[in-house]
């Protein structure tokens, strides 16, 4: 048996609004749309990964999705424009991390990163 994919799903009265941000912010492409159910990615083939913390580093709470970038300032960017809520950052990591915390529209605290 091998796994070859992983998905997070996240609870929301407005799959439309929280779709907008992974779109807008990310620029994800929607994939699926059955109108309860929407999926963002991209079409290629996107390296499977799972975490479990007991923090989110740096003192910051776990958040529910870590998304790396290519352009982490481009991303917070789209955030700040689009009036989303940024939490922390955005800081350079000890870890060679350059990243920022925002909510997404179902209150998801999302951790977008690029390595430095």
């Amino acid at each position: 048996m091998k796994v070859k994919r992983i998905v997070a799903n996240v609870e929301t009265a407005d799959p439309a609004a929280v779709a907008k941000f992974y779109g807008d912010v990310l620029g994800l492409d929607l994939l699926m749309d059955h109108g309860w159910i929407v999926t963002y990615g991209t079409g290629g083939t996107m390296p499977l990964q799972v975490s479990f913390a007991s923090e989110g580093g740096s003192g910051t709470p776990v958040p529910g999705l870590s998304v790396e970038v290519d352009d982490v300032e481009a991303a917070y960017q789209a955030a700040l424009k689009g009036g989303y809520a940024i939490e922390y950052g955005p800081a350079d990591e000890p870890w060679g991390v350059r990243r920022f915390f925002v909510r997404d529209p179902a209150g998801t605290l999302v951790n977008i990163l690029m390595h430095a």
